[in-house]
């Protein structure tokens, strides 16, 4: 595991993205589709608004969304909606595997199993991943049942802590089947999670964060302030 310290959220989301770009160039110079999934949340939009169209073939990556909003589509609370308008679009992005919107043709239950069905065999090469104030990781919130799921890769849940209450998250079997995961967290408010999350003891019901890891890395990218309750 690492930790990166940035001074602050626009350095943050600078590195961020610069390091998405890296990554997926590299990956293309292998000549390699990059798998990656992508996570909702301020600093991630901010990170995606600096990404640079022209440093990678974006057309050629294959995107998916840890979790989702079981809204319509094109809903602005839909994750996936927030990264076309963030970048997806600008970028050229044209492999991206969104779940279904709620237009009552699938229940909930429906569109996590269709969505799980879009996932790769392969590990993902970056999973991306926000935190909340409460630790919870995609729509994975403490003391929920969804944090033991061992069976289903994608799973529905009715009951968020946050609005809008329906949501559809992948499972920790899904998420950590990823050669890296990156947890993107930034802002004062989130410090007590961070710290408890990077604890040496600990629970994933108390939270979440800390059932989320990469098969060969797991990198914590932090601002000063979402850092500042983390003991070195």
């Amino acid at each position: 595991m690492s930790i990166d310290i940035l001074p602050d959220a626009d350095a943050l989301a600078q590195t961020i993205a610069e390091r998405l770009t890296t990554l997926v160039a590299g990956l293309q110079a292998q000549e390699r589709t990059p798998r990656i999934v992508l996570t909702g949340g301020t600093i991630a939009a901010a990170a995606y608004e600096k990404i640079d169209a022209e440093a990678a073939d974006w057309s050629d990556v294959d995107f998916w969304f840890g979790d989702e909003r079981f809204v319509p589509e094109d809903h602005a609370d839909r994750n996936d909606q927030q990264a076309r308008d963030a970048f997806l679009d600008r970028v050229g992005a044209t492999r991206v595997n969104s779940v279904s919107g709620n237009d009552c043709s699938l229940s909930a239950a429906e569109a996590a199993d269709q969505y799980a069905g879009t996932l790769p065999d392969e590990p993902f090469d970056v999973v991306l991943l926000g935190m909340g104030p409460d630790g919870h990781v995609a729509s994975l919130f403490p003391h929920h049942d969804q944090l033991h799921e061992e069976d289903r890769d994608c799973v529905e849940l009715f009951d968020s802590p946050k609005p809008p209450p329906v949501r559809i998250s992948m499972t920790f079997p899904a998420l950590n089947h990823s050669e890296s995961v990156w947890f993107l967290v930034s802002g004062a408010e989130k410090a007590d999670a961070v710290a408890r999350a990077l604890a040496n003891e600990g629970s994933v019901d108390e939270t979440p964060a800390r059932g989320a890891r990469g098969l060969q890395e797991t990198r914590w990218l932090l601002d000063e302030d979402a850092a500042s309750a983390h003991e070195a």
